[in-house]
């Protein structure tokens, strides 16, 4: 069964791979050009808001399953996942407004900031902290 369990988590952590990997044929976001170049004087790409929040949010929700499937056969605790789960879907509710209003206006707000701003929308970063949170705690537990 344990070996079971670590399966699943590497198909978690293949699952978040694959999302960046493919992020260009997934998603519709004319913002991976614009921030991969080391250019920052390209042009502000033309776009469709509909389509952009879309696209956003279909890569939250696979990113957040997959962030989900990891900590759920880590640690094999379901308060412990939905906890996870919720603290990912709380940094996303608070970074993604901040990202489309620096959108809106054009990147005015600063560059790096729209670019770390986009980093919490697009990428998994909470799972990089809630992993070793969940496991002190797990630790905490089993000695306290």
């Amino acid at each position: 069964m344990k070996i079971l369990n670590w399966f699943l988590v590497i198909i978690g952590i293949c699952g978040l791979i694959s999302v960046r990997i493919l992020e260009d044929k997934l998603f519709y976001d004319p913002f991976l050009g614009y921030f991969h170049e080391a250019d920052k004087s390209m042009i502000f790409p033309s776009f469709e808001w509909g389509q952009l929040i879309l696209g956003y949010v279909f890569r939250f929700i696979l990113n957040l399953l997959f962030s989900c499937l990891i900590i759920h056969f880590l640690f094999k605790d379901k308060t412990w996942t939905m906890q996870g789960g919720i603290l990912i879907m709380i940094i996303f509710l608070i970074t993604f407004p901040i990202y489309l209003y620096c959108i809106y206006n054009k990147f005015e707000i600063g560059y790096l900031f729209s670019f770390y701003m986009r980093r919490f929308v697009i990428q998994p970063l909470a799972i990089l902290l809630i992993v070793p949170m969940f496991y002190y705690r797990k630790q905490m537990v089993k000695g306290g």
